[in-house]
């Protein structure tokens, strides 16, 4: 048992990473809108993650490269290198740095929902300064540690409120193994699956997989790693989803939404319950955001350097700060995620057919390439992704 904590860690990071303020308000969404109608958009978000990620883990225990550089090396045409590189900085740094006012103000909601909102100004400094004390430490293991303890209160606390609304057993299976489409619920399933299966891990996972593992034969380690803390991470969001189903005749936009409409029927728990989960989300995503943006610049740029680095802190030092200015002074910066949805939705099918490139290289994981059954699984996935991408793009568009 000690050993198996020993080696969990990178996979629990990344289900840290998806589930943020906006996974929580649209797994909400759904719960209210739809019931348990959904759950199968999250089953098949799943099983589309545990592929992409375990196949960007294996690259960056193999080659102990980030996911960027070894794109970079195997793309040969110099202005196809440039182009690829230009696409990942924009949709990675730029995307996130838009996303982490939402992440900063989802954390400080949850925080309201708990003290009350009196203060509510200065929720997102100190939850800058808790994600700035993290990361300035430099220290993976305390990272890594810290992360871990704030996903286990998120998931105990949104699991709890799920069950305390007795749930319906048959529905609830159902609902995540036989796919339906309630009328209108199209962008609901394109925003579950997309808010799950995210571009950025894909470059933060093989980052982070080198940090902890250095040898190929720990590579049964990475598997078990993200295939439970993945799997973990999509049962809660199943959560969120189920306990929103209890929700009848409330205006619902909110996860602090879902805690009041919950309240009546369930008492102070909900609130609190809601409020911790909600805190951890933010926070969790408000730390993985900016170190992402960091590891992605630094595998670009060919940089040499460690968590310390003075460059490396630069690169998440900015992110935190324009999340934190965004969500102080209560600034929407629509504009740049409209930018960002685009980017990512380009990115998200560019990556995963690299992956699917790379993966069969046998001049990068030799032996560890993959097979003809991991091939045609992960053609389909990326089907998958091409259609999210498409379709993400298209709505931005819809918006303008």
């Amino acid at each position: 048992m000690i050993r198996w904590f020993k080696n969990t860690g990178p996979g629990i990071l990344v289900a840290a990473a998806f589930i943020g303020p906006g996974t929580v308000t649209l797994c909400t969404l759904a719960g209210v809108k739809y019931g348990y109608s959904l759950l199968w958009a999250m089953t098949l978000s799943i099983i589309a993650t545990v592929i992409l990620q375990e196949m960007s883990a294996r690259i960056g225990i193999i080659t102990q490269k980030g996911l960027a550089q070894v794109i970079k090396e195997q793309i040969k045409s110099p202005i196809l290198k440039k182009l690829t590189i230009m696409l990942i900085l924009l949709a990675i740094v730029i995307g996130n740095a838009a996303y982490e006012a939402g992440n900063i103000s989802g954390a400080s909601l949850g925080i309201s929902a708990i003290f009350g909102s009196h203060l509510y100004y200065l929720y997102p400094i100190i939850i800058g300064v808790i994600a700035f004390g993290l990361l300035y430490i430099g220290n993976y293991k305390i990272l890594e540690r810290s992360l871990v303890f704030l996903v286990i209160i998120m998931s105990v606390s949104f699991l709890l409120t799920a069950i305390i609304t007795k749930p319906n057993i048959s529905l609830m299976l159902k609902g995540m193994f036989i796919p339906s489409f309630p009328n209108g619920s199209t962008l609901t399933i394109i925003g579950l699956i997309g808010t799950t299966v995210v571009p950025y891990n894909l470059f933060l996972h093989a980052s982070l997989v080198k940090e902890k593992w250095k040898n190929k034969n720990d590579l049964k380690y990475s598997r078990r790693d993200t295939f439970f803390a993945i799997v973990f991470g999509g049962f809660v969001s199943m959560s969120i989803i189920i306990a929103a189903s209890a929700i009848n005749g409330v205006d619902i936009k909110n996860g602090i939404d879902l805690a009041k409409g919950l309240e009546p029927l369930y008492g102070n728990f909900a609130k609190y319950f809601l409020g911790i989960g909600l805190f951890a989300a933010g926070i969790t995503s408000a730390i993985t955001a900016p170190l992402a943006a960091a590891y992605v610049a630094k595998s670009c740029f060919g940089w040499n350097v460690g968590l310390k680095n003075i460059k490396f802190r630069i690169v998440w030092f900015f992110i935190l700060v324009l999340g934190v200015v965004f969500s102080s002074f209560k600034i929407n910066p629509i504009e740049i995620i409209k930018f960002a949805q685009v980017a990512n939705g380009i990115l998200l099918p560019v990556i995963a057919l690299f992956l699917l490139w790379i993966v069969n290289k046998t001049t990068v994981l030799g032996t560890y390439k993959n097979g003809v059954f991991q091939n045609i699984i992960s053609g389909i996935i990326i089907l998958v992704t091409i259609i999210l991408g498409f379709k993400s793009i298209l709505k931005v568009f819809e918006l303008l």
